[in-house]
């Protein structure tokens, strides 16, 4: 006489089914559905037991009762039934399924308690969160703090003009730490304009004076005759210089 195991699985392969459609559609984990099918179970009380074959019977469409009954459990559960009743009561060890299961043990008072908890620990970070928003712009219209904006601002503003001794040609030489978009001249003829990219060196020469205009003149150095060049701008700021022999290096704007 075939077990209830094999009879189990016979009927599935008739309609065709795999252990996959089987878990989607039961939410039987896929190990436990193919235990049930050979017949090896173990491990597990008989409650759930039942329960999982009352689930793959109705999904199957049979009657539970005419196999339930003649299922017989495996000599090694009855070894570890003591230790799966203990561990049932215990939350953490539950699976999904038998957390399941165990939901309809937990009080409403318990559940109500979980929620004012949970609720309470989002009033508290919004709280948190209100304040420090709160302390930060009292921080920005302090005197002090304003003053210290205007002296940064200022020092990243770039100098109008350097006095640079040039000699017989002008040597100019970038080097950009992050992107940043270039037009550049040289004697009145344009030699390069487009994305100067991050870690890119470059150099020009010109005889009289070397055009320029950067977008983005806080990431890259500038040399002028290996003389490197500060306080050209800042990260973000647009600037149009001249290098000339005349007047050294002059920043229009």
């Amino acid at each position: 006489m075939e077990s209830v195991g094999t009879r189990l699985k016979n009927k599935r392969l008739e309609k065709g089914l795999t252990l996959e459609e089987a878990q989607k559609k039961t939410k039987i984990q896929l190990n436990i559905i193919r235990s049930i099918e050979d017949d090896s179970l173990v491990g597990v009380s008989p409650i759930y037991i039942k329960g999982f074959l009352k689930i793959y019977c109705k999904f199957l469409g049979v009657e539970a009762r005419e196999y339930i009954p003649d299922y017989k459990e495996p000599q090694a559960s009855r070894q570890f039934s003591a230790n799966v009743k203990s561990q049932s009561h215990s939350p953490q060890r539950l699976s999904f399924t038998k957390f399941i299961a165990y939901l309809p043990r937990i009080r409403m008072k318990n559940i109500v308690i979980f929620g004012l908890l949970i609720l309470g620990c989002l009033g508290l970070f919004q709280l948190g969160k209100f304040l420090s928003t709160r302390k930060h712009v009292k921080s920005l219209k302090r005197p002090e703090s304003v003053s210290a904006l205007v002296k940064s601002e200022k020092k990243t503003q770039p100098e109008k003009s350097q006095k640079i001794p040039l000699g017989n040609t002008i040597k100019l030489g970038e080097h950009a730490k992050e992107n940043c978009y270039i037009t550049l001249k040289t004697d009145g003829r344009l030699v390069f304009q487009g994305l100067f990219r991050k870690g890119i060196s470059e150099s020009w020469q010109a005889k009289e004076k070397i055009e320029f205009s950067l977008n983005n003149a806080g990431v890259v150095d500038l040399q002028i005759n290996g003389k490197p060049i500060s306080g050209l701008g800042r990260k973000g700021q647009a600037v149009k210089g001249i290098v000339s022999k005349e007047g050294g290096l002059e920043i229009l704007h």
